[in-house]
């Protein structure tokens, strides 16, 4: 039987090889996937050796203190791959374990894909060989990232992203609100990150921006998701701190949801800077790091990139606010925030060019995935999608 070894470190990677292994298994329903994932992927048809959240450690400390259990993961990894070798090993993301497995697996002579290019077109070029090693092939999600690896002899594609897959048109207002149970009032989301040390360092900024906007709006109100409890907790002990006088609604996940009931969304960059646009949703986007990696960063030249958020990095422009460091203030941020809320024709241009880039990222990712899958272990299609 054909055997495809998968694995993922995290949730997103999670959702990622489940649209892989769907697809795969509509052309091949012969392939079995092993490896490491979790409930999406299970329920796709994996088999999991055990779960992606073995694996899913965030943050210097936290690496540091789990590096025993990481190190011994990637061995048992290995073992299992190089003890019966499958037709193909599919790392998805989370570069910093995959890649060492897979240079691996390489080594043996096993075929080996990358899903996710990491973003050596960003920071720390230098990686990029360190992919070379381990990757015969990667999937990139981004439109400018295969000719970026393809100057560094990587072979790589664009199959898309899935969030524009799965958003295929701007979401309308008026249903999400109703799903969440918000008014009417002029609302703004707040995405501070998923991670604590996020919300930590960008909790009191995005609630310092919130008290600064209800002073310009009396009638404003805030609505934050949150991916777990312990976030949302700190989150709400902060705003109840700073005494804000505006309503907050606070929500355990559904930031799409928040998203599209808000009219402009205040958040952290990252991914949900991508959904934002796919929701149809004006941003502004924060991002701080310790003092000590911003100031070690700009030492050492590390990020070479004029835009840091998704929307300005597929565009090759500013179109929308992205605010660094010291500049995530604010007195920045909200009248950023202001000026949207207060645009006289709905803030249509910045829409049409969210509309644009969405088609160009719609590319039947998980389709095409699959694709790249079953033609790099060399298997047949024994049927069509």
């Amino acid at each position: 039987m054909p055997r495809i070894v998968v694995i993922a470190g995290e949730a997103s990677g999670d959702q990622l090889g489940a649209g892989l292994i769907a697809a795969a298994k509509a052309l091949n329903p012969d392939i079995e996937f092993v490896g490491v994932g979790g409930p999406a992927m299970e329920a796709a048809g994996f088999t999991a050796w055990f779960s992606y959240e073995r694996l899913a450690v965030f943050g210097l400390f936290e690496v540091l203190k789990h590096l025993p259990d990481l190190l011994a993961a990637g061995k048992d990894v290995k073992q299992q791959i190089l003890s019966e070798p499958p037709d193909l090993v599919i790392g998805i993301d989370a570069p910093d374990f995959n890649l060492r497995v897979e240079k691996a697996v390489k080594a043996a002579g096993i075929p080996v894909m990358h899903y996710v290019c990491p973003s050596v077109w960003a920071w720390r070029e230098g990686r990029v060989k360190h992919i070379r090693e381990a990757a015969d092939h990667v999937l990139c999600l981004l439109p400018f990232e295969p000719d970026f690896l393809q100057r560094h002899q990587v072979s790589a594609e664009f199959v898309g992203h899935p969030l524009a897959d799965d958003i295929a048109e701007p979401l309308p207002k008026a249903p999400a609100r109703a799903t969440l149970g918000l008014n009417d009032k002029p609302r703004v989301a707040l995405l501070p990150g998923s991670r604590m040390s996020e919300v930590q360092r960008l909790g009191p900024v995005f609630i310092e921006t919130a008290a600064w906007l209800a002073a310009q709006i009396p009638d404003i109100a805030f609505v934050a998701p949150f991916a777990n409890q312990p976030t949302r907790a700190a989150f709400e002990a902060l705003w109840q701190q700073a005494g804000v006088q505006a309503p907050l609604t606070c929500i355990d996940g559904q930031a799409r949801e928040a998203m599209a009931a808000a009219d402009v969304v205040l958040l952290a960059s990252g991914t949900a800077t991508l959904e934002a646009m796919l929701v149809g949703r004006p941003m502004v986007v924060a991002y701080k790091v310790s003092p000590l990696s911003y100031w070690l960063a700009r030492l050492l030249k590390l990020v070479k990139l004029q835009h840091f958020s998704l929307p300005n990095l597929l565009a090759g422009e500013a179109l929308v606010p992205e605010l660094i460091q010291h500049a995530a203030a604010p007195a920045h941020l909200g009248p950023a925030v202001l000026a949207y809320l207060q645009s006289t024709d709905g803030n249509a241009e910045l829409l049409a060019q969210f509309a644009g880039l969405q088609s160009i990222l719609r590319q039947t990712a998980s389709q095409k995935s699959a694709e790249a899958a079953i033609r790099l272990a060399g298997l047949g299609l024994t049927r069509e999608l």
